[in-house]
């Protein structure tokens, strides 16, 4: 089991991409185009079909012609630095700006989008047990509370403290009894410890040493975390019968993946821990671990790194992903996107080709190393091996009202080290990446079959 080691930031510029790119300039939608050796990127393309604003008709619909020809100028760069594999889109004009898909902020959210990716995989779990829930949210919210400068902070930590305590004293009963009956006992050791460490918390505020906050925090939700797994009782939904031979991911996995760094003095490698997420992606998630298992992606290069994205999973020669040695030909997966209210992801459909234009996705493109499959702009089952992480936002790609979001299959996210995804760089090279937890949940592997 490979461990999960601290990386050593230093700053340096991003190298963009020297793969080729043809754009043809016009702003009025952008779509990924695919070619073998210049991975897949935004291309934007002539659309006069649409009603789409204009490029004049946004300046029109600007008061302040400095703020639309940097909108525009930032929808160029976007279209020429994002990655193969992402959506595409048509650029939208604040009169448009609620249409996309917007992520899952949970019920029990109301402020701000959820970036922290640790958050985003409890509040995606398949349960509904209000009780856990409420013990949950204060203690999420102390990382909003420790953004008040100075031992001030420490007033409105006190009063997550109290709010959890007091929620996990008049709702233990719930909680235990929404746990699976197997998993009890073990529920039951971490809602102790939680209790426990509670007072910790408690302790630590009021000897007013903010430094110690963060870690216990991070302690506790883990606490919570795993009580919410807990109540998980088997997998939840069938996946569709058309899929079911397909290496599946019935559950969670988590792996570490090991990135020699080129050319940097100060940082030679890195370890990324990354939580993969198959109670709302089996396939593809699933796709992701029998691959890891093949040690497909091992001695692979970082093919695209532009301050965007980082992407990798093509492969040498002409193929543009996986090719299956029994069938000999590329094996693809279908677009897999789990919506917030559904029991089973949709497949083969976009939320756009659906129409659910406000849905929320369980999955969203909001934390930093949000993990994804690219694919063929005009074919949403194409994906196969090429898989990229968001990097940061744009003024096309924000959090909570992302153009990614119901697009492209999210199944992961990078919980340890995300920061220096920043610092890779073209022809950095993934030494390994190996399966620390989880591999129980894959069915049907095929890396187990002869050839």
């Amino acid at each position: 089991m490979a461990a999960s080691v601290s990386c050593h930031y230093f700053s340096s510029p991003l190298t963009t991409s020297t793969k080729s790119i043809k754009p043809k300039l016009n702003y009025s939608h952008f779509a990924p185009a695919l070619s073998k050796g210049s991975i897949r990127h935004f291309v934007p393309l002539c659309s006069s079909q649409r009603s789409l604003p204009s490029e004049s008709e946004c300046q029109d619909k600007e008061k302040d012609w400095f703020l639309s020809l940097k909108k525009c100028a930032a929808a160029v760069a976007l279209s020429v630095s994002l990655i193969t594999g992402l959506p595409g889109s048509q650029w939208l004009s604040p009169a448009h700006a609620s249409i996309p898909a917007l992520p899952d902020v949970s019920v029990l959210i109301s402020g701000p989008p959820i970036k922290d990716p640790g958050a985003l995989l409890r509040y995606a779990l398949p349960i509904d047990n209000k009780a856990i829930r409420e013990v949950q949210k204060p203690l999420e919210d102390i990382t909003d509370s420790l953004k008040i400068a100075g031992v001030k902070a420490l007033d409105s930590v006190e009063r997550n403290t109290r709010q959890a305590s007091r929620a996990l004293k008049e709702g233990k009963t719930l909680i235990v009894s929404g746990v699976a009956k197997s998993k009890t006992d073990h529920a039951i050791e971490l809602l102790n410890k939680l209790e426990a460490g509670l007072g910790e918390l408690q302790q630590i505020v009021e000897d007013r040493n903010r430094d110690a906050v963060a870690p216990k925090q991070k302690e506790l939700l883990n606490y919570v975390g795993g009580v919410e797994e807990d109540m998980v009782d088997g997998f939840p939904y069938e996946v569709p019968e058309e899929y079911q031979n397909m290496p599946l991911l019935k559950g969670r996995a988590t792996v570490d993946m090991k990135v020699k760094v080129k050319d940097n003095p100060n940082l030679e490698e890195c370890v990324f821990r990354i939580v993969l997420d198959g109670y709302n992606a089996p396939v593809t998630a699933g796709n992701f671990i029998d691959l890891v298992e093949r040690h497909f992606y091992d001695g692979m290069d970082i093919q695209r790194a532009d301050g965007f994205v980082v992407q990798t999973g093509d492969p040498e020669g002409p193929a543009e992903g996986f090719i299956d040695p029994s069938t000999e030909k590329t094996r693809t997966i279908p677009l897999e996107i789990m919506v917030v209210g559904e029991k089973a992801p949709f497949y083969g459909e976009t939320l756009e080709d659906l129409g659910l234009y406000k849905a929320q996705t369980r999955l969203p493109f909001n934390a930093f190393g949000t993990m994804a499959m690219a694919r063929e702009e005009f074919e949403n089952n194409s994906a196969s091996s090429q898989v990229f992480w968001l990097l940061k936002e744009s003024e096309l790609t924000p959090s909570n009202a992302n153009i990614l979001d119901g697009r492209y299959a999210v199944f992961g996210y990078v919980t340890e080290n995300e920061d220096f995804l920043a610092d890779l760089k073209v022809g950095d090279v993934i030494e390994s990446i190996q399966v620390v937890s989880g591999l129980d949940n894959l069915v049907n592997p095929s890396y187990k079959i002869a050839g």
